[in-house]
């Protein structure tokens, strides 16, 4: 808005400072785009207009993102980078997974073969190697197999691997809204975010709450953790509710001099040291790992950190931020695949449209100054709102 035209970048969230970034290089028109995790922090809005931008851009784009709808409904090619080798697929992320399967599969078919025929040749030339009748054939063999390129099977990359204990049960009602109304005050003047929220979350809900950037998404999840109080109304948690919170900030918490082992043992005081490591190990910090200092892990590091401890608290009520911000897609599949085996209730905002429509089965929508409860799972709320070709 040209309100907002002469603010400091700095007073904008981190979903409008990414927004002012791709301004920047869009309003170029460059031959060439390089662009690293385009969508993080992104509404849901945003995302579909610059996927229609870069779709009829004439220029090239070279991007990382984990968005693998973005990838779908933007890149015609996908590298892949792993074992020490850059593979070209000529096709969509989609494409890519099965045209992966299908070429590690002739891979091993490959390295079944050869090694049946290495197998072989080696029995020979153990066989007459002592033999002078033999000889040439012998050398001949040896000089062969030395030529050989040997296949090798791409080793499995290591995934999380985390499974819940059952949460203790809980209270049927495991969140109470009542009337709520949050105002915050912006240059001496009232900004509405919510009003008039009445809502009961029931237990082993999963709830995803939906909105454009600045709508009061993450306000919602703070009211309902009680990090910010309500200007009117109020949150209550039902008899029994241990929540864990996953929020926006939680990767700024860790202290960066503290390692991966000790911000663990921090929290699971009464844990035994083979727990820690176990629980470390299943989030991929393994053998010396665990002894990295925080300040030098990556984004996609620290999340598993916090998500390391956050899991092993034993909750029966999860609130997550954008949990899937910094993971890697193989780190994503498994936590979708983990919350939706989860017992407990999840009230989560996300802008991974994949991880909305596996996980929600109720959706909040926080708009011009309400919240609008859609009873039902994702693609529901797109049909009512008339966007099924998200």
């Amino acid at each position: 808005m040209p309100v907002d035209h002469h603010k400091d970048v700095g007073e904008f969230s981190g979903g409008w400072k990414m927004r002012i970034a791709l301004a920047q290089v869009l309003v170029l028109k460059p031959d060439l785009i390089l662009m690293d995790e385009p969508t993080n922090y992104l509404d849901m809005e945003t995302i579909l207009w610059l996927e229609e931008w870069l779709r009829n851009y004439e220029g090239a784009i070279f991007m990382t993102t984990h968005d693998r709808y973005f990838m779908n409904n933007v890149c015609k090619k996908t590298v892949e980078v792993a074992h020490k080798k850059v593979t070209v697929y000529s096709g969509d992320y989609d494409y890519y997974l099965k045209e992966r399967e299908i070429r590690l599969d002739q891979i091993k078919a490959e390295y079944t073969r050869q090694q049946a025929m290495l197998q072989k040749e080696e029995e020979f030339i153990a066989k007459f190697k002592a033999r002078a009748s033999h000889a040439a054939q012998v050398q001949s063999r040896v000089k062969k197999l030395e030529k050989i390129d040997r296949i090798e099977v791409p080793v499995e990359e290591a995934q999380i691997s985390f499974e819940f204990q059952a949460p203790p049960r809980g209270s049927d009602e495991v969140v109470i809204i009542k009337d709520l109304k949050k105002v915050w005050k912006k240059n001496e003047s009232d900004h509405l975010v919510f009003d008039n929220l009445t809502a009961t979350v029931q237990r082993q809900e999963k709830i995803a709450v939906v909105g454009v950037n600045g709508a009061g998404k993450s306000t919602l999840l703070k009211c309902i953790t009680q990090d910010v109080e309500p200007t009117n109304g109020s949150v209550q948690l039902g008899p029994s509710i241990k929540m864990g919170y996953f929020s926006q900030f939680s990767l700024e918490s860790l202290d960066p001099n503290s390692t991966v082992f000790d911000e663990v043992r921090a929290v699971l005081n009464n844990a035994s040291d083979g727990y820690i490591r176990n629980l470390l190990a299943a989030f991929l910090f393994k053998g010396d790992d665990v002894k990295k200092k925080v300040k030098i892990l990556s984004g996609g590091e620290k999340s598993r950190l916090v998500l390391a401890v956050l899991m092993s608290q034993n909750c029966n009520l999860l609130v997550l931020d954008e949990p899937t911000n910094h993971l890697d897609l193989s780190s994503r599949e498994v936590l979708l695949e983990t919350l939706k085996n989860y017992e407990g209730t999840i009230i989560f905002v996300s802008h991974d449209r994949h991880f909305l429509k596996e996980l929600a089965d109720n959706v909040y929508e926080v708009d011009k100054g309400g919240i609008e409860l859609y009873p039902g799972r994702y693609e529901y709320y797109l049909e009512k709102k008339n966007m099924a070709a998200l």
